[in-house]
């Protein structure tokens, strides 16, 4: 797996590890103590409590390992740069 290095690319990878697990968003949030709003909060890369986060995730029977972030790959930097441009506006055309 890829690593991740913002809240948005852990959204998309525990959204598309529930999809692929067809675990269900409600039963997840049943599970965590959380509701449905924090968990599509967390898959969108939105502010959620560290706490929360945990509990999701142990109630998709994930965990976190900590590791060196070392040098983003020319494919992470381009990703990036290609999902900034999308944000900005280069005036008037």
């Amino acid at each position: 797996m890829d690593k991740l290095r913002t809240p948005i690319e852990l959204g998309q990878v525990l959204k598309s590890l529930r999809q692929t697990r067809k675990l269900k968003a409600i039963d997840i949030a049943e599970h965590s103590g959380r509701s449905r709003d924090v968990l599509n909060r967390l898959e969108k890369g939105q502010d959620v409590t560290v706490h929360s986060l945990f509990g999701i995730l142990r109630a998709m029977g994930l965990c976190i390992r900590i590791e060196s972030a070392g040098m983003p790959t020319l494919e992470e930097m381009q990703a990036r740069f290609d999902a900034e441009g999308d944000n900005h506006d280069d005036g008037p055309a």
